[in-house]
């Protein structure tokens, strides 16, 4: 075998243990000792448990070597956000206040990874509660991206996007609020994607009917977004918008589709006449005439009304509120001034406030309703420059295509919030790469409960793009 054991996916992996050429004991003794690199140059977990995976992975070995069906992920590491719960296993969700919280059980995902033989490396790092688009929180510091360290590496999930991208396990829990997965899969050249509601049951959520956060799959390529999704996902009692749906099967439909004749592509570049950059609208450019060359038909398509910030924001902002105010007021001087000025700025919303923006995002699903068409999709850039200054503030200025502006959610991820909203799968995939030798992300969104169809879609897309190989500089 290749010293480069973490270069494979979890489908290689799979048939390495098939083929008896790898052992589940040998992968993980050698992506604990990349972990070490990795945390010293990135800083993306925040809880380890090297002894638990070795056990278990000799665990794996057992099974394997007794022949036969075993689960699917029977010896193949994975990581999970900092804020998901894991079983015996510190969850802090990225705040000082939860430094030494440890569950008593796993959330529903976890569970299913770990039934479908998945090993728990670790915990990555969050920003409190999920609440930036950057990964950093006064309980751990800063997480950087993998292809620079002077860079952000996005959020909140930065710490999954950059343990995938460096290898650390194929497969990662994530979650995505308003773009939490696909924002840093962007950024450090991964796949990530927000499913679409109720496809993969959420075990935590506090509002089961209002929500709009989703626990998701990260990893490096689409093949293995699908075999994850076909073990995290299916009904389940804790989640009401679960229940009742019928099982897709992602995996075993993906190669199904081998061109995009009869496909429709309606693109957009930005809401609202938005700044973008140059390389980044280039490489967008670029990827619309490799959909023309797969045989899509490719067209604009009017993105007023689309600009979603406020309305995102009054629902979100009045969530947070209403979930951290009493933790906030008791633990005020081990928050962020970024978390507390969030929960802050919502206190002046009122309940009608925020059932105005419910109906305006009834009225969003209602929109995209219109668009995403049987065989048509969206596509637009993921986010409008790459990865930003570490030491930027985020709740601050910044400049895109030399013009100053004063809201970063707003203006770098303009299209991701839209779809936590209202419910469609959107998946972000790596592009290509910007003048400063970092990563682009091109943003899809699908049929609404019609992820499976998605993914066949972009699995093709994804091979003309053949950046896979690519790989950060010492990994």
């Amino acid at each position: 075998m290749s010293t480069q054991l973490h270069h494979l996916t979890a489908l290689e992996l799979q048939h390495q243990y098939r083929s008896k050429n790898l052992s589940p004991v040998e992968l993980a003794r050698h992506v604990i000792d990349l972990v070490a690199l990795v945390q010293r140059k990135h800083n993306c977990f925040l809880a380890l448990c090297p002894d638990q995976a070795i056990a278990e992975a000799k665990e794996s070995e057992k099974v394997i070597m007794a022949g036969g069906d075993y689960p699917p992920l029977t010896g193949i590491p994975f990581t999970v956000k900092d804020l998901v719960n894991t079983k015996g296993v510190k969850t802090t969700f990225g705040a000082l206040p939860f430094k030494d919280n440890i569950p008593t059980e796993d959330a529903l995902i976890v569970k299913r990874m770990r039934d479908a033989g998945a090993i728990l490396l670790g915990k990555t790092t969050t920003p409190e509660f999920g609440t930036a688009g950057f990964t950093e929180s006064p309980l751990f510091g800063k997480t950087s991206n993998a292809w620079d360290a002077s860079r952000t590496s996005g959020g909140s999930s930065g710490g999954a996007a950059v343990s995938i991208a460096c290898g650390v396990g194929p497969l990662a829990v994530a979650t995505d609020g308003g773009g939490s997965t696909r924002i840093p899969a962007a950024c450090n050249g991964v796949v990530g994607i927000k499913q679409s509601s109720g496809i993969v049951p959420h075990s935590q959520v506090v509002d089961k009917f209002g929500n709009q956060t989703y626990v998701t799959p990260m990893t490096r390529t689409v093949a293995d977004t699908a075999l994850m999704l076909d073990v995290i996902s299916g009904g389940d009692a804790c989640d009401p918008t679960s229940i009742g749906l019928i099982k897709q099967h992602f995996l075993s439909s993906l190669h199904e589709r081998k061109d995009l004749k009869g496909i429709k592509f309606l693109y957009c570049l930005v809401p609202d006449s938005f700044p973008i950059e140059s390389d980044v609208q280039a490489s967008f450019e670029s990827a619309l005439i490799k959909l023309s060359e797969l045989g899509a038909e490719v067209e604009a398509f009017d993105p007023s009304g689309l600009n979603v910030l406020d309305t995102w924001h009054v629902i979100n902002h009045t969530v947070w509120l209403t979930r951290f105010a009493a933790l906030a007021e008791k633990n005020r001087e081990q928050l962020s001034d970024t978390f507390l000025k969030q929960l802050d700025s919502a206190k002046s919303y009122s309940a009608m406030d925020y059932q105005l923006a419910m109906n305006a995002r009834s009225q969003l699903f209602e929109r995209i309703q219109l668009l995403v068409k049987p065989d048509t999709y969206l596509v637009m850039p993921t986010i409008t420059k790459t990865a930003l200054p570490i030491d930027l503030d985020f709740l601050g200025a910044m400049q895109i295509a030399g013009q100053n502006v004063t809201n970063i959610r707003a203006h770098w991820y303009p299209w991701t919030m839209l779809f936590n909203m209202t419910g469609h799968p959107a998946i972000s995939i790596p592009c290509g790469f910007g003048l400063d030798g970092l990563p682009i992300g091109l943003h899809l969104v699908g049929q609404y409960r019609k992820d499976a169809d998605l993914l066949q879609v972009v699995q093709l897309i994804e091979s003309t793009f053949s950046l896979n190989h690519r790989w950060p500089a010492g990994i």
